[in-house]
């Protein structure tokens, strides 16, 4: 089972941390720091110990905004390591998720944390060490995708955004940010994969870092030999590779 560390400056988050990973049938146990400084010296005991030893720690559960050393920082240094435990970070931002992508962080989670969503973070957490849940692991009901929303966290609080509604989406390293009139949503998601998933519903590929809605675009503008559209106020560039394509399918948008 997994062996956990927890990482917050809030001494509340922490301990609400702590009680989610303890009531986890994956997690072993959980233990808590108040800094990164304090975690980093609970780190280097757990390393010197080795991945079998009694203070051994195989994930840690990080905080971002921390005074000092911030959790970005600590990723940093553990990076360097031969062996460091696997980083799950716990953040009230949404906005360093990129930088936790290259970090190779296992997952990222918005406060305040949902025992749904941390139950996730924990699962990939155990998939990549192989940790086996205890007996008494509750099981969860697997309920088929609904194909016309998809779900986002917005400040711990799951909505579904309608598909029809994303006008473009632009890929954010492992990381899709899905642009809608109202604002945009980070989803742990890639792009390759919601260019199959929806290209039945008019979403076309026009560069390697976007996938747009034929229906949102409202002008394709050619200037000295390049090629970009307009999708309401925002102008996105067209890679050769796919303009010829994109020019063919509203062609044919325009006379059906």
């Amino acid at each position: 089972m997994l062996r956990a560390l927890a990482v917050d400056d809030e001494r509340p988050s922490l301990e609400e941390l702590l009680y989610l990973l303890n009531a986890d049938p994956r997690v072993g146990s959980a233990e808590g720091a108040g800094d990164a400084t304090e975690a980093l010296r609970r780190i280097n005991r757990a390393l010197e110990s080795g991945p079998d030893g009694p203070e051994a720690i195989d994930v840690v559960f990080l905080d971002i905004q921390m005074p000092g050393l911030d959790g970005l920082d600590l990723a940093r240094l553990l990076s360097g390591f031969a062996r460091p435990p696997l980083i799950v970070f716990v953040t009230a931002h949404e906005d360093f998720a990129v930088q936790a992508f290259d970090l190779k962080a296992v997952d990222y989670v918005l406060k305040p944390v949902r025992r749904e969503r941390l139950a996730e973070a924990v699962r990939r957490a155990a998939a990549q060490r192989g940790a086996t849940p205890r007996d008494t692991a509750p099981r969860i009901p697997v309920h088929e995708p609904d194909p016309d929303h998809i779900p986002v966290e917005l400040g711990g609080v799951t909505r579904f955004v309608a598909v029809d509604d994303i006008t473009h989406v632009e890929a954010q390293g492992d990381y899709a940010r899905l642009h809608t009139d109202r604002g945009s949503h980070l989803l742990r998601i890639p792009l390759s994969t919601l260019e199959e998933r929806w290209r039945s519903r008019g979403f076309v590929r026009i560069h390697r870092r976007h996938l747009v809605a034929l229906r949102h675009i409202g002008e394709l503008r050619l200037d000295a030999g390049t090629v970009s559209v307009l999708v309401g106020a925002e102008e996105l560039q067209v890679s050769r590779r796919h303009a010829r394509e994109l020019r063919d399918l509203l062609m044919r948008r325009t006379t059906d």
